[in-house]
């Protein structure tokens, strides 16, 4: 019996085999993130980005039960059209959707998971989930903090999205070990706008700095999972006081509809990007590409260490 029912395409298993630079996207942001067909075009786009930028691109997904690290044109479309219908697949439900031979859209903690088995090291996405507000009621804390716990791959990101609490997330990331580094900042940044107003005790200044300690940190067996954040750019960057109140607007819905887990972030961001005309979404993509430049860049420097 195969042991793990993993593919990859050929040209990630080329990149693989010959030593090459390769970075794990998710699929989460395609299904759940963003409306169709921007999705599809956004998926496709940050993957050139990467190749433009000297990485391989490794979008992660489940297809049918299998796991597939790297998607055709044909699957990255299946899981744009069929959006909310695709499972939200985080560590808990990887093993359902391979028996069940079903779809799942991966989020940041499955796509660390998936991207590890295939031995890739670094991951670039949007924002990563965390602590939600209210926690200390609902308990709602994201898998993701748990997976940055224990799995060694390096994500890229905008910081904590700004619908959870940053404080408490930084905190349960201290707490867990993982470092948090600013990449070009002092201070975590809160996915739309460039500053959260809690301050990191790390800042890198250049992609072979963050590649030094991904390397440093492995290589030392402490194990576990690195987060850079980098803010978004300013001029594309949300008015804080714009996005606050469409975030409130849009938390009180979810109260009143009794939205939770799995099923919150998707609404929350939707239903912000109607509050704000579309704008957030449109901040949403440019952190997303960005990211993207980044996350090539660093796991080009990383694999040229060849440690």
């Amino acid at each position: 019996m195969e042991r793990i029912p993993l593919d990859m395409t050929e040209e990630v298993a080329d990149a693989r085999s010959e030593n090459l630079p390769v970075l794990a996207l998710e699929s989460t942001i395609i299904s759940h993130g963003m409306p169709y067909p921007e999705n599809v075009e956004t998926a496709l786009r940050v993957e050139e980005i990467a190749r433009q930028e000297g990485a391989v691109p490794a979008t992660i997904a489940i297809i049918e039960g299998r796991l597939k690290v790297g998607l055709t044109h044909d699957d990255v479309d299946r899981i744009g059209r069929k959006g909310l219908e695709v499972a939200k697949a985080s560590r808990r439900d990887i093993p359902l959707l391979v028996a069940s031979n079903a779809d799942g859209a991966t989020t940041v903690a499955a796509t660390m998971i998936i991207a590890a088995l295939a031995g890739i090291r670094v991951f670039a996405t949007g924002g990563i989930g965390g602590v939600h507000r209210g926690a200390s009621t609902s308990f709602d804390i994201s898998a993701d903090l748990e997976e940055l716990a224990r799995t060694e791959v390096a994500v890229i990101c905008a910081g904590v999205k700004s619908i959870l609490d940053i404080g408490l997330t930084l905190e349960y990331l201290e707490t867990r070990g993982v470092p948090v580094i600013g990449y070009k900042t002092d201070e975590m940044p809160a996915f739309y706008i460039p500053k959260s107003g809690f301050k990191l005790d790390l800042r890198v200044d250049s992609p072979d700095d963050i590649a030094e300690i991904l390397h440093a940190q492995w290589s030392l067996g402490l194990g576990g999972g690195i987060v850079i954040a980098q803010p978004v750019q300013s001029e594309l960057a949300m008015d804080e006081a714009i996005i606050s109140k469409a975030i409130d607007s849009a938390l009180s819905e979810a109260d009143r509809q009794s939205i939770k887990g799995k099923d919150i972030t998707p609404f929350l961001l939707a239903k912000i990007s109607g509050i704000t005309g579309g704008m957030s979404l449109k901040s949403n993509i440019a952190l997303v590409e960005n990211n993207v430049r980044l996350g090539a860049k660093t796991v080009t420097a990383y694999t040229a260490l060849g440690r």
